[in-house]
């Protein structure tokens, strides 16, 4: 009996995936719930089991191929008294009852979406463009929410609700020519120099940086706070909190909290840009920019997290702070994030100038946390004390978010780290 072995759903809001690699090859023989092939969402990458043993006749995709939930991938021929119980998203009807399957036949796509673009445009959004009468104009125009900003269907059914009147088509023209500015040239000396390529995850690094800062207009703001009651506070209380908890005390947790805070008091830091519109988020959910083991870069989410205490944000943080260095993050936990915290201070860095993690509007960096002699003002007068000090820096997007916003919200963070309540119980 010939399997038809489908790309899995690997999130709620998953619609594609890309090959990362086939583990197994045709003619291989593989058992039930072996790992057959590896994909990627995002930045995650995930082990995909087969659903019964047997032999592998046919692979439809090779790697760095985009494919959507629910296409099939394989054929299996099963082996005989081979299969597992249902288990679950798989359905009966995914099996084939045939010896015979017939290939998919190629898509005819109208001419009018023939274009010249890099944007990848799946053929299902094809079929859905031209049954709304979408030019391909209109098509590229839309922001995508797949990976690596792929367009989606949903993406394109939230942009119908909400269409004004569509973007009429233009006559090719030719593009701009290039810069005859020469391109550096680069001394490699063979024997002493090596070339690394990038990997996958770095490659998408590389091209969300240059998107985000060749689209928003950065403008960075500094404020230096005094953490010192902080400090003191988690010094005293890290270890009750372990008992209680069972989770490890750090600052992050305390971080977010005052970043929540600060967004609910300034909302429109809370944003996205879609050309003219400003879309302003009801749910706050902050990214945390972490350093993964290969020096590659990862930004997993605490969702809600104006609604959760110290103790549930505490959970969360470590849980996926672990989660990212044992690569063990689903792809729904990388997403979605409405504003972006990094600390790099965790490097011994004073400060920062971090780019805007797209398409959000703002970011933070929060600098190390150093003890100096500093003049306070006290009862009796302008003293020097020994002062725990931060500086925290704030990237905004100019187009949106001007100083007076950018400052005031910088500030209001500040201002709930320096008056943090040290009365907080546990």
């Amino acid at each position: 009996m010939i399997i038809e072995f489908k790309m899995p759903k690997m999130g709620e809001s998953i619609s594609e995936a890309t090959i990362i690699s086939w583990v197994k090859n045709v003619g291989d023989y593989v058992e039930a719930e072996e790992t057959i092939l590896e994909v990627a969402t995002d930045k995650v990458d995930s082990e995909v089991p087969a659903p019964v043993s047997g032999v592998i006749t046919e692979i439809r995709f090779q790697k760095d191929a985009v494919v959507e939930v629910g296409t099939v991938l394989a054929l299996i021929e099963e082996a005989a008294g081979s299969r597992k119980p249902e288990v679950g998203s798989r359905k009966n009807e995914d099996v084939v009852k045939s010896n015979v399957v017939e290939a998919p036949q190629p898509t005819t796509h109208n001419s009018k979406f023939i274009a010249n673009s890099d944007a990848f445009i799946s053929p299902l959004i094809v079929s859905i463009a031209q049954k709304e009468n979408v030019s391909i104009e209109e098509l590229q125009s839309i922001p995508g929410s797949g990976a690596e900003g792929r367009l989606q269907k949903s993406d394109v059914f939230n942009y119908l609700k909400n269409r004004k009147y569509p973007i009429q088509s233009k006559p090719a023209t030719n593009s701009q020519p290039k810069s005859t500015y020469p391109k550096p040239k680069i001394n490699f000396v063979e024997g002493k120099d090596r070339i690394v390529e990038m990997d996958r995850m770095r490659k998408m690094i590389a091209d969300h940086m240059v998107y985000s800062k060749q689209t928003s207009p950065h403008v960075t703001s500094y404020i230096e706070v005094d953490v010192t009651n902080l400090v003191n506070w988690r010094n005293e209380n890290k270890e009750k909190f372990q008992e209680k908890y069972n989770e490890k005390l750090t600052f992050t947790p305390v971080f977010v909290q005052a970043v929540a805070k600060a967004i609910v008091d300034f909302p429109m830091i809370n944003v996205s840009v879609d050309d003219k519109n400003i879309i302003v988020h009801n749910d706050i959910h902050i990214g945390m920019a972490t350093a993964l083991p290969n020096g590659n870069l990862i930004v997993p989410v605490v969702k809600n997290a104006n609604e959760k205490d110290l103790a549930a944000l505490a959970k969360d943080v470590n849980y996926l702070a672990d989660a990212s260095r044992n690569n063990k993050l689903k792809p729904e936990e990388i997403q979605g994030s409405t504003f972006t915290i990094s600390n790099v201070g965790t490097f011994g860095s004073l400060m920062g100038t971090p780019i805007i993690n797209q398409p959000e509007v703002a970011i933070l960096a929060l600098g190390i946390i150093k003890k100096r002699p500093e003049v306070i003002t006290t009862s009796k007068g302008d003293e020097i004390a020994i002062r725990s000090m931060m500086y925290l820096s704030l990237s905004f997007d100019h187009r949106v978010v001007d100083g007076f916003l950018g400052g005031s919200f910088l500030r209001k963070i500040g201002d709930y780290l320096e008056q943090f309540d040290t009365n907080t119980t546990l």
